[in-house]
């Protein structure tokens, strides 16, 4: 059924373009296409073309030094953003990875499904379903198989040869799920960040990325000692203060800790101290969190932009068997980052069943990340035997620092993944796309084509 669907979705052009723009040295074009929302439904009593779609939305790069003609010739790279719940980069100019790409791609920058332009998936929208097991039910097609079946798809649609694809961090894990079900549809496969481990259970992911948010504690506190204090004065006065976040919910200290995402950047981990210096003003009843202090971090604790982050999260490791949040269960392990200790730590991008208590956002959704995180009979996201199999040409960033996708479990995955070139580094964290994406993208590039 699947297969006819998507048969017709090609011979029809379920595409349509609906604007184009050019500014600053760009020409963009920006592309819906209709997909199936299951892209393996077996045909049941459905007729052909009578599945249930969904869209999905790409914004298509080309630099203007190529004239249009020369533009329409150049092969296609897709970009798939980390997540999940995360929209595809809005840029206003070529810069960093982008600026190298362009020289000689077309890059295409796909909205993965339930984010940005593509058919909306939050708490507004998903009531719209049915009840919360018709949410979590319309939710489980929304992982790296379907946005690996939805890029293949609208592959064929353009009419494009095998292309390029570069995943960062959850659009890494991504691109291990294409080489494992479509690699016919890829050319090569540039990863940074993001060699996902291809087996075993969710909880061997957060020890392992606890121990290393631990470690980038210590390093980020032994460069601003004074901010050992700081943190746990804010801690201690969140416990006793009613602070409210723009927004008009209560700050907590557990929620305070979710500002040590700063921690997985190059830069970003210095920001995180002219973040905390401007914490405290006083006031008519004694000291209080500044205004401006509570909007950025209300900036950073919240998932009003990407809920599918923080609902979908751990699913992105399930394979037969329930995560049952793992991350909250495996921090008991960790009593440093409880929020009553002494000097707790700040945490990392997990995820805890709290967060579904205390974001308005994320509020609604609380009974329907309750039956994903339940569930037990999670599909394949990658086939091992495949991979031990390769033969596309695949070239990876690995980060030895890594606090969110692990050292140690990546290599462990670039050794599975037949011709995979690994490129450690300790140079970047998480984020060195943005910090030298243009030096990145074109080793990385040079090295799956044999030529560094």
């Amino acid at each position: 059924m699947a297969e006819r669907v998507a048969e017709q979705a090609v011979q029809q052009g379920a595409h349509t373009v609906r604007a184009r723009h050019e500014f600053r040295g760009v020409r963009t074009t920006e592309h819906f296409f209709t997909v199936p929302l299951n892209h393996w439904a077996s045909g049941g009593e459905e007729a052909p073309g009578t599945a249930e779609t969904i869209t999905v939305f790409a914004r298509e790069f080309v630099s203007a030094e190529h004239s249009e003609e020369d533009a329409a010739r150049l092969p296609w790279l897709l970009y798939l953003q980390g997540g999940p719940g995360g929209r595809g980069t809005r840029t206003t100019s070529l810069s960093g990875w982008m600026k190298a790409a362009a020289r000689s791609f077309r890059i295409l920058m796909l909205d993965q499904r339930g984010t940005g332009l593509s058919t909306p998936a939050d708490r507004n929208t998903l009531p719209l379903r049915g009840d919360a097991a018709a949410q979590a039910v319309y939710l489980t097609h929304f992982r790296a198989d379907s946005i690996v079946a939805d890029a293949e798809l609208i592959r064929k649609i353009l009419g494009s040869e095998p292309w390029t694809v570069l995943g960062q961090s959850f659009g890494g894990f991504c691109a291990l799920t294409y080489l494992s079900f479509a690699p016919e549809g890829l050319s090569e496969v540039l990863i940074t960040g993001g060699l996902a481990p291809l087996e075993g259970p969710a909880e061997r992911v957060y020890r392992a990325t606890f121990q290393r948010v631990a470690e980038r504690n210590a390093e980020y506190f032994a460069w601003y000692p004074e901010d050992r204090k700081l943190v746990t004065r804010i801690a201690r006065h969140l416990e006793s203060t009613d602070e409210r976040l723009p927004s008009g919910e209560r700050l907590t200290t557990e929620r305070f800790q979710m500002v040590g995402s700063f921690l997985g950047g190059n830069a970003r981990v210095d920001a995180l101290h002219t973040l905390l210096e401007d914490a405290f003003v006083p006031s008519q009843d004694g000291e209080r969190l500044a205004d401006a202090f509570l909007e950025q971090v209300y900036g950073l604790v919240s998932r009003a932009s990407n809920p599918l982050y923080a609902v979908l999260h751990e699913s992105i490791y399930g394979q037969g068997q329930a995560t049952d949040w793992a991350a909250w269960r495996v921090r008991a392990e960790f009593p440093e980052f409880q929020p009553d200790v002494a000097e707790p730590l700040l945490t990392g991008e997990m995820v805890y069943p709290w967060y579904f208590k205390q974001d308005p956002a994320l509020v609604p959704l609380q009974e329907v990340a309750e039956l994903l995180a339940a569930k037990q009979d999670w599909k394949p996201l990658y086939d091992v035997p495949r991979l031990n199999a390769n033969t596309v040409p695949v070239a990876a960033a690995v980060y030895r620092d890594d606090i969110y996708v692990d050292f140690q479990l990546s290599m462990e995955t670039a050794a599975a993944v037949r011709g995979l070139q690994a490129w450690t580094t300790g140079d970047f964290h998480h984020d060195g796309i943005g910090e030298d994406g243009e030096g990145i993208f074109n080793r990385l590039l040079g090295m799956a084509r044999g030529k560094n």
